[in-house]
């Protein structure tokens, strides 16, 4: 079910009325609302696929108890082991299959040996990334010992599907979200305010901002070899602002909903185009999983601690997983060695932590900022390319500089529509951001008056003759 469809528009306020108003007070029934609500958004898309969610929940829950009764350091790493290799396991199995197996052909077709082997038609269960990594991190802080499994099924079944952030996070811990659903909740109108405030932010994200520069960014990566370097750069720039949209936006979306029900989700996104380099941007960028990464892979290698030759492997791991983490593609893993190679010098050289408290902006700062979006922007046509080879040909079409035409984007009246709409679009996210970057302040605020606004612009500007999946739903 997506956040921009009718079905979604129906089915929260039904949730909302029930879930407040009949199940008032009564928090074993909120929570069991919440887990039948999230099943059912979920298994809207395919209800098949619901197996996978309940045999995870299963599985940890039970893992999680077992780790309580044992001492016995064998036996919690059996336990935990089992955990890993479940869900991993699943996941590699849906994500990674047809992968590995045509890049094992691939690999002894180069020494000229010729293989066949059946792929599977698997589908990518919506959301597995992300539902699989925040129930690992539950199994992972039981074992720690950092703390205490439930023993209430209900409650961690709702923490495990709580439909606003089951497909596209922020990737919650089980350390803050699950004991929110121990608690008794009490509606707070401000809070619901600034849910809703939030809800219209993400959505002007989405369907304006993203969906209306996807029209050109599809046409243009599809066909980059019939493009001027004009329109190639420009397609980059788009493309940028598209999954900055489309997957900000969600999250956005996420925290907003959460709100309306009296919970509390992490900041996802603290306006990363805004950032002077590649570790800034990091820092703001998808940050619940950089930290998951970062507390669960990173620190546990050793960090930025050891030696240099440590420090690298460990940057080089972090970086090339989370690429593979995006998708069963060579492109998402040159992506993640493009970032490392870009964050490497900086640890090295120790100016990874350079940017965390700004007094102010001077155009020092801001010429560090276009620099490194820039870069970004580089990245983001590996990320994007549907090969290896197609990436290199887009950047290196664009840096020939040989036509500079921009006659795509004006070449029909519909085409100079949409062009307006998303550069107006991109200008009224970056103008509003900046404003928020430039006070320090970390997640958005929306005046009433602003909120009325984007509401008429979502209305008038958005993009809404196709539905369009989020992008991170394919992760």
């Amino acid at each position: 079910m997506l956040f921009n469809s009718l079905e979604f528009l129906l089915f929260l306020p039904i949730v909302f009325v029930l879930y407040w108003f009949v199940f008032k007070n009564q928090l074993r029934l909120q929570n069991i609302l919440l887990l039948v609500a999230s099943y059912v958004f979920y298994g809207w898309w395919d209800w098949r696929f619901l197996s996978l969610i309940i045999l995870s929940t299963f599985l940890d829950y039970f893992v999680a108890l077992s780790l309580q009764k044992t001492s016995n350091t064998f036996h919690r790493k059996l336990l935990l082991g089992l955990s890993l290799f479940g869900n991993l396991g699943m996941l590699g199995f849906f994500k990674y299959y047809n992968f590995f197996v045509s890049s094992w052909i691939a690999a002894w077709s180069t020494l000229g040996v010729t293989m066949e082997a059946t792929t599977l038609n698997i589908i990518l269960p919506v959301g597995i990334s992300f539902y699989t990594f925040q129930t690992l991190s539950y199994t992972i802080d039981v074992y720690r010992k950092e703390m205490k499994p439930t023993h209430n099924f209900i409650d961690f079944a709702a923490f495990v599907t709580f439909f606003p952030q089951l497909v596209a996070g922020p990737i919650e811990r089980a350390s803050h979200l699950l004991p929110q659903f121990h608690v008794k909740r009490q509606f707070n109108y401000e809070n619901a305010v600034l849910g809703c405030k939030l809800i219209v932010w993400g959505m002007f994200k989405k369907v304006v901002v993203a969906d209306n520069c996807s029209y050109f960014v599809n046409k243009i990566f599809d066909n980059p070899e019939v493009f001027s370097s004009g329109e190639l750069f420009l397609g980059m720039v788009f493309f940028a602002f598209q999954i900055y949209g489309d997957f900000s936006g969600y999250s956005d979306i996420a925290i907003g909903l959460s709100k309306l029900f009296g919970f509390d989700l992490m900041i996802n996104f603290k306006f990363p185009y805004f950032s002077r380099d590649i570790a800034e941007f990091w820092r703001r960028w998808h940050i619940s999983l950089s930290t998951w990464f970062r507390d669960y892979i990173y620190i546990p290698l050793g960090g930025s601690k050891g030696t240099i030759g440590l420090q690298i492997r460990n940057v080089m791991i972090i970086f090339l997983v989370s690429g593979f983490w995006h998708g069963a593609n060579w492109t998402y893993v040159v992506w993640g060695l493009f970032h490392a190679l870009l964050f490497l010098p900086l640890l090295l050289f120790n100016v990874n932590r350079s940017h965390l408290i700004t007094k102010s902006y001077g155009w020092i700062d801001f010429a560090k900022i276009s620099a490194t979006f820039f870069i970004v922007c580089v990245g983001w046509v590996f990320f994007r390319a549907d090969s290896i080879a197609d990436a290199f040909q887009y950047l290196t079409h664009m840096f020939e500089l040989k036509r500079l035409s921009l006659s795509l984007f004006y070449s029909t009246n519909a085409n100079l529509m949409i062009f307006a709409l998303s550069a107006l679009a991109i200008m009224i996210v970056s103008f509003q951001e900046l404003v928020w970057v430039i006070n320090k302040r970390e997640v958005p605020k929306l005046t009433s008056i602003g909120t009325l606004l984007l509401v008429l612009l979502i209305f008038f500007m958005g993009s809404f003759k196709n539905q369009m999946d989020f992008i991170y739903f394919q992760f």
